[in-house]
């Protein structure tokens, strides 16, 4: 995966996703396979040692993943994680420490595609991921959520 460029500026997300908006992530962009978010690391993200909690962790590499496949096809407007796995390698930071997940696409399919995603602290590599996701048209979404 290329060298991150951690100095890229916060634009809007591509549709509206209330729980990242809560958590704070910024989108950096998306195109061509792969996608960019950061997060400044606030107090709430923090677990009991002090440290970026998993879960904000796999959080931020599951949506760069899903939103560098999503790049590839423009009718591709939700999607669900099939499948992910994520290794952490150290603890990814303390509050007021900016995080930038960068993820891309590997392989594509007719409804599936295969990412890989890091995970920055700095110019430390703190957690790797590989996932699948299935993707869907806006209107297959609703539908299925409507049964």
């Amino acid at each position: 995966m290329s060298r991150l460029n951690t100095e890229a500026q916060a634009q809007d997300f591509p549709v509206e996703i209330p729980f990242l908006h809560d958590m704070g992530v910024e989108f950096l962009g998306m195109g061509n396979g792969e996608a960019q978010v950061a997060l400044e690391l606030k107090d709430r993200h923090m677990n009991s040692w002090h440290v970026t909690h998993g879960g904000v962790v796999m959080t931020l590499l599951d949506v760069v993943m899903s939103m560098a496949g999503r790049s590839l096809d423009a009718n591709a407007r939700g999607g669900v994680t099939v499948e992910m796995k994520t290794s952490f390698f150290q603890p990814s930071g303390r509050a007021g420490s900016r995080l930038v997940a960068k993820g891309k696409a590997v392989h594509r399919s007719t409804s599936m595609c295969f990412c890989d995603g890091e995970l920055w602290s700095g110019d430390t590599l703190v957690a790797k991921a590989s996932g699948t996701f299935k993707y869907l048209k806006r209107m297959d979404v609703a539908d299925k959520l409507n049964q």
